[in-house]
């Protein structure tokens, strides 16, 4: 779904809620550097395990229940500690898919994080490859860059492919005009546009020259994108953490 509104607006409209699934049991953690880069915004701190069918969740909670809860509550005193608000959810689950789309919607999340390893937060990749809402993704990056200064640089970048309808070029320059009129300098933006057969690989392929990647459903549905065979490789292929910002409802994007 694409964002229809073209009035300059130095504005964000919409504070950015972050949910990060994490595996609660397996040790997954949110790298301190991803901690201080989504500061200033609000985050919901979801741990999750995933049980084998047979399993009853009740009996997994009963005997896992206070071992997940205090990892859970061990990241999200790390995000409270940088002065934001936290929510957490902890969830045993046969289907990893579901739950996580279905807490994306309860607690209406801007974007859901995939935590991989990072270092230091300087280089921002916006990967653009279909129709995005262009002011919830902009309000986003601008939230999260505009507070570090000249110390991060954000490079939008429209893939095209010769497949789709898809208009690389002129969406890329609809993300970078609006990040600039959200506040982030023009020094510190960058755009530039290829045409991709199988654009995720290309994304995956240049993670490793960034620090963290942001990108847009593409007008598929969450969990095509983050759980389907292509997000798959830019979960587990790339270097950097993404960031996929979720599509509004229809009822909200037709305010702007």
């Amino acid at each position: 779904m694409t964002d229809t509104d073209t009035t300059p607006d130095l504005s964000i409209r919409e504070p950015p809620k972050v949910l990060i699934p994490v595996r609660v049991l397996e040790g997954q953690a949110v790298p301190e550097p991803l901690v201080d880069f989504l500061a200033p915004s609000d985050v919901v701190v979801l741990g999750y395990h995933v049980l084998p069918e047979q399993t009853p969740t009740e009996q997994a909670s009963m005997q896992f229940e206070d071992r997940a809860r205090t990892a859970v509550e061990d990241i999200a005193e790390r995000f409270a500690a940088a002065g934001r608000r936290v929510e957490t959810r902890v969830v045993f689950t046969h289907d990893r898919d579901q739950t996580v789309e279905r807490v994306a919607s309860e607690v209406d999340a801007t974007a859901l994080l995939l935590p991989n390893p990072t270092g230091q937060i300087e280089d921002v990749l916006v990967a653009v490859r279909g129709a995005i809402d262009v002011s919830r993704l902009a309000d986003l990056v601008a939230t999260l860059c505009a507070s570090r200064g000249n110390h991060v640089s954000v490079t939008v970048w429209g893939l095209a492919h010769d497949a789709a309808d898809f208009d690389a070029e002129a969406a890329a320059d609809r993300v970078y005009e609006t990040l600039r009129t959200r506040g982030l300098p023009t020094g510190q933006l960058t755009v530039e546009t290829s045409t991709a057969e199988r654009p995720v690989v290309d994304i995956v392929d240049r993670s490793d020259e960034f620090d963290v990647i942001v990108m847009g459903e593409g007008g598929q549905s969450l969990l095509s994108v983050l759980f389907g065979d292509d997000a798959e490789r830019v979960a587990e292929g790339a270097v950097a953490p993404v960031l996929v910002v979720r599509d509004r409802p229809a009822a909200d994007d037709a305010s702007g």
